[in-house]
């Protein structure tokens, strides 16, 4: 069974980031994650990251769109 929670390495895996990009997408609530225990562990939901995913391949998408449409105004 997959596990719910994906540990902050576990998203840089995933995304093949570093520990500090992971960090700062937490921090900055980019990615949505909870802290755990007294020492503040972060976790991050299998489903937020999917999410997250999804709104990075919308936002690439919308980019593109609009660069080619600057490209074939221009």
């Amino acid at each position: 069974m997959a596990s719910r929670f994906l540990t902050l390495a576990d998203v840089t895996e995933i995304l093949n980031i570093s520990a500090p990009q992971a960090y700062a997408l937490v921090r900055s609530g980019e990615l949505p994650a909870i802290q755990i225990g007294g020492r503040g562990v972060w976790r991050v939901e299998a489903t937020e990251l999917e999410s997250y995913i999804q709104r990075m391949y919308e936002q690439t998408r919308a980019r593109n769109a609009a660069e080619a449409t600057a490209e074939t105004a221009g």
